[in-house]
């Protein structure tokens, strides 16, 4: 697995200490890390019940075999943002969105991921 490179062998002891710093156990530590990427915000219409599918999203991995790693995800609403300075936002944050989830899935050697947009 991906996330072996900061779990297994002796080499990976100060990334292990920081997962279970968290709270992690070594149950969850065995299995693959899948990133769960929520993009809940309370400006967001379509965003406003991401909280409840990401609860549920959560469940599925950890019934499937996988540990989940929720971190969030930003957006900007193009309905709230138009007809001023805001709509020059909307296109651009698609790429910082996308390159975020990147740095975030390989700097942590996340095994697969789950994105929950609206």
């Amino acid at each position: 697995m991906k996330s072996d490179r900061v779990k297994k062998g002796v080499e990976t002891t100060p990334q292990r200490s920081l997962f279970k710093a968290m709270g992690y156990i070594d149950e969850e530590l065995e299995q693959p890390l899948i990133g769960v990427v929520n993009s809940f915000n309370e400006i967001i219409p379509g965003h406003i019940h991401l909280n409840t599918i990401t609860k549920a999203v959560k469940e599925g991995v950890r019934m499937a075999g996988g540990t989940p790693i929720e971190f969030p995800a930003i957006g900007v609403c193009d309905g709230i943002a138009m007809g001023h300075v805001g709509m020059k936002y909307s296109l651009a944050s698609r790429e910082l969105i996308a390159d975020s989830i990147e740095i975030m899935a390989t700097a942590h050697s996340l095994d697969a991921l789950v994105l929950i947009p609206n």
